[in-house]
């Protein structure tokens, strides 16, 4: 139990940092330049992870870091950096809170994890309260917006449990290594369509070089590996859970930040998005058994792989 806590704790800084990203790319990032944005978000991050882990890719995770930075990284990010421009930061978040059943979809059909009674009661929970949180706040609805949120969610929920997938077992590349693969893989991508279509890149002033830190750094580099890092110890539903503290951050953001007040109807939605994730934690041993990293290596037992040697 206590090592399901840690891994559920460490899980929780995606969700949280992704939260505050929202905010973050809304009022900080320069509007109207997408595939900059996301290009600048993911490439610095996988290049500091790469610094730290040291490895590259082996075998089949040349192909696996390139469909894996396609999918999580090059076309989520874009979709998610279109989301926070057209909507407001709460309409975006409770779109992207189908997560958790999506994720519990794909995960049936790629790891042959079927969720419990108790994961499909938490994800309809949480969701219930996330929608009594945000829905009727301030803001227009942006149909392109909706779409595109929409559709950052069904593209991150294949991509992570494909992850999970090859990452599983005695192939598997290390959580470390393989998440600082696909945001490299997603960044060179990214970088030469968007000169093609977006041109010269954005003027950037030193408060959105700031945020190009956080969104980098915190929200991509430490999020993602925290993440993966908790999809190969936990059940993908669990997981899913876990990501509904992404609105929550986005609301508690929004009090602290922005003086706004949390009313009745809100504490009840968070007290309901609390009570679904909680439904959800795991029981008794840590997720998924045998090891997590490559070639048996000692600290991918961990769930992290890292390697002490230069390329």
């Amino acid at each position: 139990m206590e090592a399901n806590a840690r891994w559920v704790a460490l899980t929780a800084v995606a969700p949280v940092a992704w939260g505050a990203n929202y905010f973050v790319t809304h009022e900080f990032l320069p509007a109207g330049h997408p595939l900059y944005g996301a290009a600048l978000r993911a490439l610095p991050a996988g290049l500091v992870l790469l610094a730290f882990c040291r490895q590259r890719p082996h075998g089949a995770w040349w192909g696996r870091s390139a469909v894996l930075g396609l999918l999580n990284v090059s076309v989520f990010f874009v979709l998610v950096f279109a989301a926070s421009q057209l909507l407001p930061t709460s309409v975006a978040s409770t779109v992207m809170a189908v997560s958790p059943l999506a994720m519990m979809l794909a995960a049936r059909f790629l790891v042959s994890e079927r969720p419990g009674a108790a994961h499909l009661g938490g994800a309809v929970i949480g969701l219930g309260g996330v929608c009594l949180m945000l829905i009727g706040g301030a803001g227009g609805i942006s149909v392109p917006g909706v779409l595109a949120s929409a559709a950052a969610v069904l593209v991150s929920s294949f991509g992570h449990i494909l992850a999970k997938r090859w990452n599983t077992g005695a192939a598997g590349a290390g959580v470390l290594a393989s998440t600082a693969w696909q945001l490299t893989a997603g960044g060179l991508l990214l970088l030469p369509v968007a000169v093609a279509v977006e041109g010269a890149p954005p003027a950037v002033s030193p408060s959105a070089f700031l945020a190009f830190c956080y969104v980098s750094l915190v929200a991509t580099a430490l999020a993602f590996a925290a993440w993966f890092a908790g999809l190969a110890r936990l059940p993908a539903g669990t997981v899913g859970l876990i990501g509904l503290l992404n609105p929550v951050t986005g609301v508690l953001l929004g009090t602290a930040v922005a003086g706004e007040v949390l009313t009745g109807r809100q504490l009840c939605g968070l007290a309901l998005v609390l009570a679904g994730v909680a439904l959800g934690r795991p029981r008794g041993r840590a997720g998924v058994p045998g090891p997590i990293g490559a070639r048996g290596h000692p600290a991918s037992q961990a769930g992290w792989g890292v390697r002490s040697r230069w390329w």
